[in-house]
């Protein structure tokens, strides 16, 4: 999870068209915090941490929906979408079919805590639905989570290309060299989730995944957190920026982040 929120922290002093456009920037300044994106990752973290090893749809959806509202009750001025801040800060349950890119920005966990893709799959759907319940709302979700679990289970960047491409649909045959120049602030998973992939797809390290992301310009924050995501799961994290985002985010979400570590490390023996 330190890969979604890092790029999120890192990401949020660029969001709005403020990129340099460039991969030369200081990874962090005395602005750099967590935003909306990174609330809303340990809350569905911190849902499916809650849920059975193969929950239903109902169990899901359900666990989801309440921690949502609660984390992000908790902290009403992380900067969410307006849509998606009327259904925070209201009694309603319902969807609102937002294609939105919030949906794949918080679904990093899912990559990290089942088995199977199908599982994976099914699981990120539901966990988009409760709000983003657009076909490219899932879709997002979904391809987030799946480039998560191909890189954590050892795939190459070409298995992951191709899946994605074939399963998903999204051009991932551009560059980021080619995205950079015209690329602008743009809050729809389909124009976020293939931008942040093709972001890891040409990184070299974790470090070098963030500064595509951020070079890319755009929604800053919610592109480098899916990519920051993936990244972690092929790359791995440097522990010296796991200590900024230590340093970062509130007490409470250390928490639920040193709690999610143990559960995949766990997972990962079983």
């Amino acid at each position: 999870m330190y890969g979604a929120l890092l790029g999120d922290i890192i990401g949020s002093v660029y969001e709005f068209d403020r990129s340099p456009k460039q991969k030369e920037f200081p990874l962090f300044s005395a602005n750099s915090t967590f935003t909306d994106d990174s609330v809303m990752t340990i809350a569905v973290a911190d849902a499916l941490m809650k849920a059975d090893v193969h929950p239903t749809e109902e169990e899901v959806k359900s666990l989801v929906i309440r921690s949502m509202k609660r984390w992000g009750r908790a902290y009403p001025d992380a900067g969410y979408g307006g849509g998606f801040y009327r259904w925070l800060f209201t009694n309603t349950t319902d969807p609102y079919n937002s294609w939105g890119n919030g949906s794949a920005m918080r679904t990093s966990p899912v990559g990290w805590l089942y088995k199977t893709m199908e599982e994976t799959l099914q699981i990120a759907k539901w966990a988009a639905e409760v709000t983003h319940n657009h076909p490219e709302g899932i879709k997002g979700a979904q391809a987030t989570a799946a480039s998560i679990f191909l890189a954590r289970n050892g795939s190459s960047k070409e298995t992951i290309r191709d899946f994605i491409t074939k399963t998903f649909g999204y051009d991932l045959s551009r560059t980021c060299d080619e995205i950079r120049p015209t690329y602008r602030h743009v809050e729809s998973c389909q124009k976020t989730v293939p931008e942040a992939i093709i972001a890891f797809l040409e990184g070299n390290d974790f470090e070098d995944v963030i500064r595509n992301g951020v070079s890319l310009g755009g929604d800053s924050d919610t592109l480098t957190c899916i990519a920051g995501g993936i990244a972690e799961a092929f790359f791995g994290v440097p522990d010296s920026l796991k200590e900024e985002c230590r340093k970062r985010i509130a007490a409470e979400m250390l928490a639920v982040v040193k709690k999610f570590e143990q559960q995949v490390l766990n997972n990962s023996f079983e």
